[in-house]
């Protein structure tokens, strides 16, 4: 704890430092809760994202079986070519959002593939954008728990430091200068008995 001086400037820059802490603790414990709120709805659309990839395969893979032709499809048939991304703001966190996808589809010869192969396709971009798009939810939950990491160790530093802090040193002062008063109300009354004692002599 740095040496603070014991005056009455001191004592209203400690004043006026804790008033501003807690202006501003509100409003990080705030930032706090909505951050730790959009964590856990991000992080249940992602595990919906998942899920649906997964029914997805497990469909796919029984509707391929039906056809007995597996090995017609390719995965390398369809390929990402562009990933189309925005950005939003949530709690002053620049953070991407996921608007799609541009696909390629690899050469195949009509003749000698399957009818279905065009459907299984489709159904690969399906299952490529949602992995795209879960891939995007978890990059914003990377960077909004960097930023509820940094805004609880603020919260923190103001709750068990800073305040607590301020507090003591204004008791500090306070009691310094009540003490002076005191002492300077009784140098005063020393004196002026002192100077009554010369006159009655």
């Amino acid at each position: 704890m740095a040496k603070i001086k014991l005056t009455k400037n001191e004592l209203k820059v400690q004043k006026d430092a804790l008033k501003m802490y807690k202006r501003y603790l509100p409003t990080l414990q705030l930032k706090k809760q909505q951050l730790q709120s959009e964590i856990r709805s991000i992080d249940a659309k992602a595990k919906e994202v998942r899920a649906a990839r997964v029914a997805l395969e497990k469909e796919f893979d029984n509707w391929i079986a039906v056809f007995g032709e597996k090995a017609a499809f390719k995965p390398d048939m369809v390929t990402v070519k562009n990933i189309k991304k925005g950005f939003g703001n949530i709690a002053g966190v620049t953070i991407p959002v996921y608007e799609g996808a541009d696909f390629a589809r690899g050469d195949y010869d009509l003749y000698s593939t399957p009818l279905w192969i065009d459907m299984a396709a489709d159904r690969m971009e399906k299952a490529l954008s949602l992995d795209l798009e879960a891939e995007v939810l978890d990059e914003q939950v990377r960077l909004l728990s960097q930023e509820l990491r940094t805004t609880t160790q603020r919260v923190n530093l103001f709750e068990k430091v800073k305040i607590p802090e301020t507090k003591a040193n204004i008791k500090k002062i306070s009691v310094y200068l009540g003490d002076e008063q005191t002492a300077a109300v009784v140098r005063s009354k020393i004196s002026k008995k002192k100077l009554q004692q010369k006159g009655e002599n």
